[in-house]
């Protein structure tokens, strides 16, 4: 083998190298909740709020991210209405009432019930008291799914500004 043949054989064999080592990076909020299948309703609210570029960002921002089954519990005709151009405003509100500035994990919350200021300006309450972690209405059913610029909270209601 010549010294070119060599050198084209080393690049192939590390071009995977190199691909994987960039996939096993965590990714961002959006990739995340993209990839995990259960919030199709919520990346489709974000695109249409155009939030995806804030939640792609550095962060770092906690996201109490409701699943498509908790969209699915809304009045019928809610969300629809919400996707809707002239009700982007409303959107842009309800979606940035489930996120926290700062990297919030479970752990930081254990016994403790709090208001944390939103990204949209009001207050959520957050409860963590009696072995379970409930925001505003909502339960936390899966939580800590950290991600490269934040952290993740499944809940299981959409939760509204007041």
């Amino acid at each position: 083998m010549n010294s070119l043949s060599r050198a084209l054989f080393a690049a192939a064999v590390a071009a995977p190298l190199a691909l994987s080592a960039v996939a096993a990076k965590a990714a961002d909020i959006v990739d995340t909740a993209v990839s995990a299948g259960q919030f199709e309703t919520l990346v489709a609210a974000v695109k249409a709020a155009g939030l995806v570029d804030t939640l792609k960002g550095d962060g770092p921002y906690t996201v109490f991210a409701p699943t498509d089954e908790a969209f699915a519990k809304l009045p019928a005709g809610t969300v629809e209405n919400l996707l809707k151009p002239e009700n982007k405003d409303q959107l842009v509100a309800v979606l940035t009432y489930h996120v926290v500035p700062g990297k919030v994990m479970s752990s930081d919350l254990l016994n403790k019930q709090v208001k944390a200021d939103t990204v949209q300006g009001s207050k959520l309450s957050i409860n963590a008291l009696n072995g379970g972690v409930s925001v505003d209405n909502a339960k936390v059913v899966k939580a800590d799914i950290e991600t490269s610029n934040g952290v993740i909270h499944v809940i299981d209601t959409v939760v509204l500004p007041q």
